[in-house]
């Protein structure tokens, strides 16, 4: 599954620039262009990094990773700020402020590109592995293969990616919109209901040799791999 970049940057030259960059290099990355847009996006869109201008309309993206910094949901996204400000107390502010790394403009989109995946490493390893464990589930990513207890668990490629998701944020609540997102992509028109049906289908290639259930039903908001049970 690709890692997943949400670009706030007002300059909408160099925001395709680097939207471009992103997506050639392997990462789905989306762009907006204010503060707001930003915050709504980030809660919306799930992204596993977000590239944040400081110097936004309305809203500054020093407010915007702050805000963001104090919603739990989004407490342990990196955040790597692009700024035009070079002084040291510049810097400071930016990282106390909660980002991850301090980039300042202007830089090369490789430079850039090397940062994001050197702060995914550190942040997000599970990104990085070729393989996620989370209890008893094994799943290698290199070998397309999942076992639970050392024994296989046959998996379509949806169920594939929808457990990979899981996997990779254990008890983190994903709601069917988010998961049709995630697991179908943003271009993929399905029905909300086609979210159960595979999710269904997880839950009996998991349990076929026995177990608890360790996909969690959460009314009203989604579901969730349920590390205790895993």
């Amino acid at each position: 599954m690709k890692p997943r970049i949400l670009i706030v940057e007002d300059e909408e030259s160099l925001a395709e620039v680097l939207r471009y960059n992103f997506q050639r290099e392997g990462f789905d990355a989306s762009v907006v262009h204010d503060g707001d847009d930003a915050l709504f996006a980030a809660e919306e869109e799930q992204p596993d990094l977000i590239i944040l201008d400081w110097m936004l309309p309305g809203t500054s993206g020093l407010a915007v990773c702050q805000r963001l910094r104090n919603r739990p949901a989004m407490r342990n996204v990196p955040i790597i700020i692009l700024t035009a400000r070079g002084e040291e107390t510049d810097r400071v502010r930016g990282l106390d402020a909660g980002a991850d790394d301090y980039v300042v403009k202007p830089f090369s989109p490789r430079e850039l590109v090397a940062r994001v995946r050197a702060v995914l490493r550190r942040t997000r390893p599970a990104l990085a592995e070729q393989e996620l464990s989370c209890g008893e589930l094994v799943m290698d990513l290199a070998a397309y293969r999942v076992t639970r207890s050392g024994q296989p668990v046959r998996l379509g490629p949806t169920e594939f990616r929808l457990l990979q998701l899981f996997m990779e944020r254990p008890d983190r609540v994903f709601s069917r919109e988010q998961l049709l997102d995630r697991a179908w992509g943003r271009n993929i028109h399905v029905e909300l209901r086609t979210v159960d049906v595979h999710i269904r289908r997880l839950r009996k290639a998991l349990n076929e040799h026995g177990g608890s259930d360790v996909i969690r039903t959460v009314r009203g908001a989604g579901y969730a791999l349920d590390a205790k049970s895993a």
